[in-house]
């Protein structure tokens, strides 16, 4: 980890002028917007953290832990629990929803403002055992919580398959937590109801859809049925894709998904290269 960072920070160029850079940050899952915090530090400039309600416990406690390692951090960081005010910059994340919200609001500022995303998939057939049960944590990890859990697959044309239940039967205990159970239920009474066709396991419902964003509970497929045909896809959608998951060069490996490296930026958009250039 030690490396990395210092690799990721090397020929970071000191900044023209520090500014204050507004970070709202998401509460899906537990200190998702520290990547966003450490490009600000990096880069020179000061912070001004919008924590969510979902997550003004650790990221308090881990800034916290920073200072006392390294003290002069906290003159660049400090909390906002109003309205954010005294800024220059903003880097939001949120739902469709919420982002319309943040572009009306800080629109006129230099910033970047993330929606919805999730993440695909790409299944040949060649996959060995490993790499389906390595598949179960991209699309159980965090189920239902983050842009980088898998919500559908894309499979040959004739793809069975057993294989791939059988790769994430370990997972099955995420029926036993009551909102992804009731999903569940709500889910395969629904496609009963109205006779579509779905393939169940007794805890994951796969389902034949051209859909991208899938319901907790069910994961998505689509057959092709040549590579130009997945290029296409992949294009056609790349501004709701997060990761796209498989054994392809440029492909997130399998099981690797909610473990992005530092390099790594949400939606594809440099956000070292924004700060350097406030």
């Amino acid at each position: 980890m030690k490396k990395s960072i210092a690799d990721f920070a090397k020929n970071i160029p000191e900044p023209k002028q520090q500014k204050t850079v507004a970070i709202i940050m998401a509460g899906n899952i537990p200190m998702v917007g520290f990547h966003d915090l450490l490009c600000v530090l990096l880069s020179g400039h000061k912070a001004l953290l919008k924590l969510s309600s979902d997550d003004n416990v650790l990221m308090p406690f881990f800034i916290k832990l920073l200072e006392h390692y390294e003290p002069s951090l906290g003159e660049n960081i400090k909390f906002s629990e109003a309205k954010l005010v005294n800024f220059d910059a903003v880097i939001a994340t949120g739902s469709n929803n919420t982002a319309s919200h943040f572009q009306y609001y800080f629109g006129k500022y230099p910033n970047i403002i993330r929606k919805n995303r999730t993440s695909v998939a790409v299944i040949t057939g060649k996959e060995s055992p490993e790499d389906l049960k390595n598949l179960g944590r991209d699309i159980f990890l965090y189920f239902g919580l983050g842009c980088r859990n898998v919500s559908k697959l894309l499979v040959p044309k004739g793809f069975v398959f057993d294989p791939v239940f059988e790769a994430v039967f370990d997972y099955k205990f995420a029926v036993d937590n009551k909102k992804y159970g009731n999903n569940y239920d709500y889910n395969r009474a629904i496609y009963l109801l109205n006779l579509d066709k779905f393939l169940d396991n007794n805890f994951l419902i796969i389902k034949e859809d051209k859909g991208l964003f899938s319901p907790v509970s069910v994961l998505y497929y689509q057959e092709f049925d040549s590579e130009t045909e997945v290029k296409q896809y992949l294009e056609e959608n790349k501004e709701n894709i997060q990761c796209i998951v498989g054994k392809e060069p440029g492909f997130v490996p399998f099981g690797y998904s909610q473990q992005p490296v530092i390099t790594e930026y949400a939606d594809g958009v440099d956000t070292l290269n924004f700060l350097v250039n406030l």
